[in-house]
């Protein structure tokens, strides 16, 4: 499970990781979200029917059926790649946004937005739009900040930053009302970690891997090795044999590591590193593909420096994505000595 957010760099590492929400882990849980769901109508007005769901802020009783949805830090783009069109949303970055497909930006672009990803929020703007529900991922310290405002304005469920990324995607679908796509997306899901399992088992069996990477926050000169997001789902769900923090320690993603130490990674047998959606290293990773310690990596050598993309894991729809790129990655070993 991911770390309590407690020291400075953790705090900034965090706040960028959570872009793409590497903070969100992928250790257990079903997604299936528990609330019961009352009838709803089908008319141009709010619901009859209320619900109870269980959040960080307590039990919250919504509409049955909401309609005006309002989406807070990290609660936007799971709700928008499960099919939802909120009429409010906080700010997300330009990179999120590069990488989103095009219906998904457009609802996206379609929505008001209220204020940045954390606790700065117009509330004046916000209760402008008439929501009947608003969902909230951020810090406790914005909850602090606005959460009883937000729960003056609509119902507001809750999540805290270490929900687990499954339970994440299927309690917003249960809240927001969009179950139909999430029991799809969590279809394929199940059937794409099957057949990665079952194709390249002996590979996976046989190899030892580390997942290195390194973000526009990251100080010049360094990198980390990444243990907490889409590495997380191909340690835990794949299986592939992938360093990871001690119990109770911090992710190993929040130590800088100097260049001088690429020279360890020679120990592994595979690297994976991040790419953009074409295939290209990411732009803050590009400083490390360019140093000579980096080239003259066997590993790299030998072709066994493998990109792997990676548009997030708060969701199905980027982890799906995350799925199909560590197929063909995989792939590529084949033969390799």
């Amino acid at each position: 499970m991911s770390s309590t957010l407690t020291t400075k760099r953790g705090l900034a590492v965090a706040a960028a990781l959570m872009s793409a929400s590497l903070l969100l882990t992928a250790c257990g849980g079903d997604g299936d979200g528990a609330a019961d769901t009352a009838a709803a109508d089908t008319g141009g007005e709010k619901s009859a029917g209320t619900r109870s769901v269980k959040a960080a802020n307590g039990t919250v009783e919504i509409p049955a059926a909401p309609r005006r949805i309002v989406t807070i830090g990290n609660t936007g783009l799971p709700f928008i790649d499960l099919g939802g069109k909120p009429v409010g949303v906080t700010e997300v970055s330009d990179s999120d946004l590069a990488v989103l497909p095009k219906e998904q930006k457009a609802a996206y672009e379609a929505a008001e937005v209220v204020g940045g990803s954390g606790g700065d929020v117009d509330l004046e703007k916000l209760a402008a739009l008439e929501p009947d529900l608003i969902l909230v991922q951020f810090h406790s310290n914005d909850w602090d900040k606005v959460g009883k405002r937000l729960e003056s304005i609509a119902p507001t469920v809750l999540w805290g930053l270490d929900t687990e990324w499954k339970a994440f995607a299927g309690e917003i679908a249960t809240a927001g009302n969009v179950t139909d796509e999430l029991g799809r997306q969590k279809a394929e899901f199940e059937k794409k970690v099957a057949a990665i399992k079952e194709t390249y088992g002996k590979t996976i069996g046989d190899t030892t891997f580390v997942d290195v990477s390194r973000g526009d926050w990251s100080d010049p000169g360094t990198f980390y090795i990444a243990d907490i997001g889409c590495s997380e789902i191909a340690r835990d769900d794949i299986g592939l044999d992938l360093p990871e923090a001690a119990e109770g320690k911090d992710p190993l993603a929040y130590e800088s590591l100097p260049f001088e130490r690429i020279t360890g990674l020679s120990k592994y047998d595979v690297i994976t590193y991040p790419v953009d959606a074409e295939g290209r290293p990411t732009e803050p990773f590009v400083p490390v593909t360019e140093t000579s310690t980096w080239k003259a990596l066997p590993t790299v050598t030998s072709g066994r420096a493998l990109g792997v993309f990676c548009p997030g894991n708060n969701s199905y729809g980027p982890v799906l994505q995350y799925l199909d790129s560590l197929d063909g990655a995989l792939a590529t070993l084949a033969g390799k000595p």
